[in-house]
C-alpha cells in the first residue's frame, strides 16, 4: 500500500477532527496544565500518559466493532456516563477544596513511585469514563471505514490518530511546568483551582443529566 493511499480525504477528515478535539480545552488538558503548574512536568507527563492508555483502550474496542456492542448493549454506555459525571463531580470537589486551602506548591523532588501510579490511574480512569472519547473514536473509526478510503486505513487512521494524541498531551505538559508558567500559576492558582472545579461539575452535572 502506498503512502498517497492512505492521505485521502477521510484520512486527514479524520486526523482534523482528532486534533481539533484532542487539543481543544477539557478535562483532560485542564487536569494536565494544572498539574504541569503545579508539580511539575514529571507528574504531568505521567498522568497524560494514563489519558493516552484509556485513549487507547477505547481505540482499540472501537476497532474491533465496539458500536455493534453498545447497540446491542446500550446500557453500557449509560452506565459509563454516569460513572464518569460521578468522577468529574469527584475532581471538581477535589479542585474547589485545593483553591479553598491554597497553601505552598508540592517539591517538585519529592514525589514518590506510589504518588506517580496514582497519578497515572487518575489519568486512566479519566478516560476510560469519558463517554465523549468513546462516540469520537467510534466516528474516526467510521471516517476510515468509508466507502472512499476503505477499511484496510482502519489500523493506520488509529495508530496516526494515536500519535496525535501523545504529541499534544505531552506538549501540553512540557510547555505548562516551565519555570515562568510555575510562577504564573503560583500568583493564580486559586482562580485556576476555583475555575477547574465550575468546569469540572458542570461536566459532570452535564453528563448525569444527559438523555443520550
Amino acid at each position: 500500500m502506498s503512502v498517497s493511499s492512505l492521505i485521502t480525504a477521510d484520512v486527514l477528515i479524520a486526523y482534523s477532527a482528532y486534533f481539533v478535539g484532542t487539543a481543544s480545552p477539557g478535562p483532560s488538558n485542564l487536569a494536565i496544565m494544572s498539574l504541569a503548574m503545579g508539580s511539575g512536568r514529571r507528574a504531568a507527563l505521567t498522568f497524560a500518559a494514563g489519558v493516552v492508555s484509556g485513549s487507547f483502550f477505547w481505540a482499540l474496542l472501537a476497532s474491533l466493532g465496539l458500536s455493534a456492542v453498545l447497540a446491542t448493549y446500550s446500557q453500557c454506555l449509560v452506565a459509563i456516563r454516569i460513572a464518569g459525571g460521578l468522577y468529574l463531580l469527584w475532581l471538581g470537589y477535589k479542585s474547589a477544596r485545593s483553591a479553598f486551602r491554597g497553601g505552598a506548591l508540592p517539591t517538585l523532588d519529592n514525589r514518590q513511585d506510589g504518588s506517580l501510579k496514582r497519578l497515572y490511574m487518575r489519568g486512566l480512569l479519566l478516560h476510560l469514563t469519558n463517554p465523549k472519547a468513546i462516540l469520537v473514536w467510534l466516528s474516526i473509526v467510521s471516517l476510515s471505514m468509508s466507502p472512499t478510503s476503505g477499511a484496510s486505513h482502519t489500523a493506520p487512521v488509529v495508530l496516526g490518530c494515536m500519535a496525535i494524541g501523545v504529541t499534544v498531551f505531552s506538549s501540553y505538559a512540557v510547555l505548562f511546568s516551565t519555570a515562568s508558567a510555575r510562577r504564573i500559576y503560583t500568583a493564580i492558582r486559586r482562580w485556576l483551582d476555583g475555575s477547574l472545579a465550575i468546569m469540572f461539575g458542570i461536566a459532570g452535572l452535564k453528563l448525569l443529566t444527559s438523555k443520550q
